[in-house]
């Protein structure tokens, strides 16, 4: 591996002095003079949850913070921060690359994978972030490195720099450690924090919730990917005392496990309990998910999220307004068939339609 760093090393530094330059053409130019006059986002997650989300509302925006989990264990991100002690790259990564400019581009090619020695199950992207950390010696310093080299519209931040291991109860007192035992014994957990229950997120996280115009928690893995960064007292603290709109975007299915049989209001009731309060607004999924996908997630023990007129009276009286639209899609995958994921485009639009409307208020 210190080969292929080195290799990396050096086509960074061509970046940093200058010697490969991109230069933006007069009509990209003039996208970008709207884009930095658009509201300022800060958005809360980690997974594809967020990194799907970001590729929607740069499109409206390029005043965009987006904080992001750094729990992750699995795949090479956990290989990474096991054999280097580096807080896992991979949810970074995707996000970086979702705020880019040319994002399917850029995404096919730190997303590449390799598939033999001792690299096998790297990406190129996890390993290009490894190595600006080793020449930074920071991981927080190696990501805004990153947000520069890429020219990105916005900015991605870990929550924190801190080594943090998620920990939970279940209801029968079953204490579970570490992200992916939390992703399996998810549904039957009455309590989950972090390790050490004093991290700190870092100072820029803090900033970005006074620059705020507008909160977005989700859409992701409740208890993985959008509750840990709300576990940290100080940044849960800031969210829950901003005056800004806070809206919650859920998740269109229930995870296998993680959140298997719950519904949207129990979804809700728990980042509630993170957060400190209520948001003030929720968005929910209300197109038809078509059957044969449906049967096939069943088989998996995931299932629609969807509202019904009980769970809206409750959300009512939580004090929170909730929002159905249609914001899925289906997408043919290699290694799963169909499935659904957010529609990154009629997602977006429904957040700055919402936008729009406290702006005329």
């Amino acid at each position: 591996m210190s080969f292929l760093l080195g290799v990396i090393l050096t086509l960074l530094v061509l970046f940093m002095f200058g010697r490969i330059r991109i230069k933006a053409p007069v009509i990209q130019r003039a996208i970008n003079r709207r884009l930095s006059s658009g509201p300022y986002i800060l958005a809360v997650g980690g997974g594809t949850g967020l990194s799907t989300l970001l590729r929607g509302i740069k499109a409206f925006t390029r005043n965009i913070t987006a904080v992001v989990a750094v729990t992750d264990e699995g795949g090479s991100s956990g290989r990474i921060r096991n054999e280097w002690g580096m807080l896992p790259p991979g949810d970074v990564r995707n996000c970086i690359v979702a705020l880019a400019e040319n994002d399917n581009e850029l995404r096919r090619i730190l997303d590449f994978r390799f598939d033999r020695g001792d690299l096998k199950g790297h990406s190129l992207g996890n390993l290009l972030l490894l190595a600006v950390t080793e020449m930074c010696g920071d991981f927080s310093m190696a990501v805004e490195q990153m947000n520069h080299l890429l020219s990105i519209r916005g900015r991605v931040l870990p929550v924190t720099t801190e080594g943090i291991t998620l920990r939970g109860k279940t209801v029968s007192g079953l204490e579970v450690k570490g992200e992916l035992d939390i992703s399996v014994h998810g549904h039957e957990l009455k309590e989950i924090w972090l390790e050490p229950v004093n991290a700190k997120p870092l100072p820029d996280v803090i900033t970005a919730v006074d620059d705020a115009d507008v909160i977005l928690l989700g859409p992701g893995s409740l208890f993985t990917s959008v509750i840990p960064n709300l576990l940290m007292p100080d940044f849960a603290e800031k969210l829950k005392v901003s005056e800004v709109p806070k809206i919650y975007i859920c998740n269109l299915m229930t995870q296998p496990e993680e959140t298997q049989g719950m519904n949207i209001v129990q979804h809700l009731e728990w980042v509630s309990a993170a957060l400190g309060c209520v948001p003030d607004f929720i968005i929910a999924n209300s197109e038809e998910i078509p059957e044969d996908i449906v049967e096939a997630y069943k088989k998996e023990g995931a299932n629609p999220l969807y509202l019904d007129y009980h769970q809206r009276d409750i959300i009512r009286n939580m004090g929170c307004i909730y929002i159905e639209a249609p914001i899925m899609s289906v997408f043919e995958s290699d290694k799963e068939g169909r499935v659904v994921r957010h529609d990154s485009q009629k997602l977006a639009s429904v957040i700055f339609k919402l936008i729009r409307r406290f702006e005329d208020e």
